[in-house]
């Protein structure tokens, strides 16, 4: 995106980007620092990639209304194409990169307790595995589930698959294996119609002040030329059989309400 459009982001009012991902060194490394400059010149918070590591595994810090903190940490795993040598060192701009380790998830815990004060929710965004298919592959399983055992992590928000896969709630946590596109460009690209591409999630969690999940409510929308409009009721019954289909290993459910607002029961 031209640096000139970041006062879109701004009028979404977007808090927080994570550029851990796939794509952010396409331009090279000149082409990160300049995304990171404009960020930060439209007022908005990174986390996943910065100037160094310690940039790039630094959280980006919301203040909650009434109190509290949102930490978000951003992630990429080298299974949704993030290539090795993107990883940001000490002296290297880069992505925060993982290796879906336990030792890992040990590693972000530490960091994160050094910042985490009480009443503060913490978020880990991570990039990882392909684009299409609704598996979950046993290493994501583990890994998300010690991000909540080992790192303290409320919410999961794993994101590279083109379309919305399982939800799992984990020890009171949310997880999100895929969280789907809100919103691209690759209308009218053929080979993958049968995953519904087209249609997307918006996602609104609710959390306690201990970060446990409360209610998980979303809003079907469907991507055209560019925009996004709000589905129609056979758009987000599909979407709710589908991610109810894929949700029974993890004993969730999507239940879609005569308000077309599609909830989680699990």
């Amino acid at each position: 995106m031209h640096p000139a459009n970041t006062p879109c982001l701004s009028a979404a009012r977007v808090d927080v980007c994570v550029l851990a991902n796939n794509h952010v060194l396409d331009w090279g490394r000149a082409g990160l620092l300049e995304t990171l400059r404009a960020l930060q010149d439209a007022g908005l918070r990174t986390a996943g990639a910065g100037r160094n590591l310690t940039e790039a595994a630094a959280p980006a810090i919301v203040d909650r209304p009434g109190g509290g903190r949102v930490l978000v940490i951003g992630l990429g795993a080298e299974s949704s194409g993030i290539p090795s040598a993107w990883a940001a060192t000490t002296e290297r701009a880069g992505v925060y990169l993982t290796d879906l380790s336990s030792a890992d998830a040990r590693k972000i815990g530490d960091r994160i307790r050094r910042i985490r004060k009480p009443g503060d929710i913490v978020v880990v965004s991570i990039h990882w595995g392909g684009n299409w298919g609704h598996a979950v592959p046993v290493q994501q399983l583990r890994f998300a589930h010690a991000l909540v055992e080992d790192a303290g992590a409320d919410v999961v928000h794993g994101h590279s698959s083109h379309h919305p896969k399982a939800i799992e709630v984990y020890r009171g946590r949310l997880i999100l294996y895929g969280c789907g596109d809100l919103l691209n460009d690759y209308e009218g690209i053929s080979g993958h119609e049968s995953y519904r591409p087209d249609l997307s999630l918006m996602y609104f969690p609710e959390l306690a002040g201990s970060g446990e999940l409360l209610q998980l409510e979303m809003r079907a929308m469907r991507i055209v030329r560019f925009r996004l409009r709000e589905a129609d009721p056979d758009g987000a019954r599909w979407l709710a059989e589908t991610l109810s289909e894929h949700g029974e290993p993890f004993a969730t459910s999507i239940h879609l309400q005569p308000s077309g607002v599609l909830r989680l029961r699990w």
